[in-house]
């Protein structure tokens, strides 16, 4: 079982079909609105000359969520991205079961004089630099001070701060960085895609800092103009700690 399969389980088999609204691809956000909106990062290395186009385009929209959750298994990058922000649309998020808090706070109260690692670089990159003791950030494609993804199992053990995306979802590393992750660390995952599902805590994970889209028509639009989604209106930060 992979942390996909687990995350999938979590929709109930008999779960009424949720027709899909409206399906948006856009420079850094993917959306899908059904009965609430989903989000899924973009992949920033699916758009060029030869890119496949996603199953269905031109149709996605008359669907259903639920078949666009299926997604998610697909090989190609952007059906998964799709897939992402569907489960997201379908996901049920108990208001109780968290509060409104950037988890970048947490990171850098928590990492302050401390080892911290993270998968990719996040826009307060610099700010954790200035925080923490050590700072490692593993990339793909490294450059100037980052690790490259093979450090991983040597770096992410020593951490006390571990910080990561959804993007470790969608590309398939996260179940092998979940293995990785010390008993002593905390673990965050960040970001607007971020599912904001307890099953993630099974796997290690122990903030789950996402966000919740409750104005539909303006994260939209601000979705489909290439927003990056900094401060958006109608976009509510929901962070979840595991008990």
């Amino acid at each position: 079982m992979t942390v996909i399969d687990d995350l999938l389980l979590t929709i109930p088999p008999d779960r009424p079909v949720t027709m899909t609204r409206d399906v948006l691809i856009g420079l850094y956000w993917t959306a899908v609105h059904g009965e609430q909106v989903g989000i899924a990062a973009t992949p920033m290395d699916t758009a060029c000359c030869y890119a496949r186009d996603v199953v269905n385009t031109g149709h996605l929209h008359e669907g259903t969520v639920n078949d666009l959750v299926k997604l998610v298994r697909s090989p190609h990058p952007l059906d998964v991205a799709l897939g992402m922000a569907a489960f997201n649309a379908l996901n049920k998020v108990d208001p109780s079961d968290g509060v409104e808090l950037n988890a970048r706070d947490v990171i850098l109260e928590r990492g302050r004089g401390k080892t911290v690692v993270t998968v990719g670089h996040f826009p307060f990159t610099d700010a954790i630099r200035q925080a923490a003791a050590r700072t490692w950030v593993l990339e793909l494609l490294p450059t100037g001070d980052d690790q490259t993804a093979e450090a991983a199992p040597d770096l992410i053990p020593q951490a006390d701060v571990i910080g990561l995306t959804a993007t470790t979802l969608l590309n398939g590393t996260f179940d092998g960085l979940a293995k990785l992750f010390p008993p002593h660390a905390l673990v965050v995952m960040l970001g607007p895609s971020t599912p904001l599902n307890k099953v993630l805590f099974e796997y290690g994970v122990d903030i789950l800092g996402g966000a919740v889209v409750t104005d539909p028509t303006s994260v939209l639009r601000y979705i489909e103009q290439g927003s990056a989604l900094h401060r958006v209106p109608g976009l509510q930060r929901f962070t979840m700690t595991k008990q």
